[in-house]
């Protein structure tokens, strides 16, 4: 039998009449390799460091200083205009409805294609077992391919927009989604399916009745918290020609001086609506997951 305390290698074993003695050996153990990863963990982030110091424009000890010089710049600028912060609040509001459009259209067309990977690439469910691997393969690369990648392409291809965005937050999405659906698929109770094969009933006929009313609420509650993440994302994308409120922070920061309150209302807005969107999603993920 293997001592799975201190390994299969041969070698010096602890007296294991004597409790006390074995668990000091054990703590010394457990310290010794924790000082390892410890020591390459400080070495790794050293040498990262220094080599992202030595790689970037100017020094980061040097810049220090000016840390706090622009936020200071931007926000004596919008105290000095703050007359025109509602104003520019009303000038921006149909922009962050347009991100929030895109967050939202991405969400419910990544969901639909995680829901159909995801029941593909389960263990138990799937309609062609054989072809688990491929699907799950086809999520890691949805989830590996960052959306401002797939947006700087089909900004290419499309032109500027919102449609760019809404394809590479969906693809993106479908990846990550379908890995977390498929997870919670993974545990549904398999008795209902067996019961629906009994009766002759199809795939999706089992996907649908025996499968998915189990694992609704976690789908949904993922979902929604998919969605918070996506509206963030989509404002980032802005910054690239993918429309939405993204693209007129973009263009406020480039002007510089003198359009600083714009840049103030811009993210006032996006703060307000992240934190709105994040307590309702936090009630609405309460009641489905624990029924409160």
């Amino acid at each position: 039998m293997v001592d799975i305390a201190f390994g299969p290698e041969p070698g010096r074993r602890p007296d294991l009449s004597d409790p006390r003695a074995a668990y000091l050996d054990l703590l010394r153990r457990k310290r010794m390799y924790g000082g390892v990863l410890l020591v390459l963990f400080v070495g790794l982030m050293a040498s990262g460091w220094i080599l992202a110091n030595d790689r970037n424009a100017g020094g980061f000890w040097n810049g220090l200083p000016m840390l706090g010089a622009f936020p200071s710049e931007v926000l004596s600028e919008a105290w000095a205009n703050r007359a025109n912060l509602p104003g520019r609040l009303v000038e921006f509001f149909p922009s962050l409805i347009e991100t929030i459009n895109i967050a939202a259209v991405s969400t419910l067309l990544g969901a639909l294609g995680a829901v159909m990977l995801s029941l593909l690439a389960t263990r138990g469910l799937a309609r062609w077992p054989r072809a688990i691997p491929l699907f799950r393969r086809l999520m890691d690369t949805f989830r590996a391919v960052p959306e401002i990648v797939i947006a700087l392409v089909l900004i290419f291809i499309l032109g500027g927009g919102p449609v760019p965005a809404v394809i590479a937050i969906a693809v993106h999405t479908t990846g990550a989604l379908g890995k977390l659906f498929s997870e919670v698929a993974e545990n549904a109770d398999l008795k209902p399916v067996e019961g629906l094969t009994s009766v002759g009933a199809s795939w999706g006929q089992r996907m649908l009745l025996g499968v998915i009313p189990q694992v609704a609420p976690n789908w949904i509650s993922y979902a929604l918290l998919r969605f918070e993440i996506n509206v963030r994302a989509s404002a980032i994308l802005g910054f690239v020609g993918s429309g939405g409120i993204g693209h007129d922070l973009k263009l406020a920061m480039q002007w510089g001086q003198g359009r600083y309150d714009q840049v103030v209302a811009i993210f006032l807005l996006l703060f307000v609506t992240i934190v709105l969107i994040d307590r309702l999603s936090d009630r609405a993920r309460a009641r489905l997951v624990k029924g409160a």
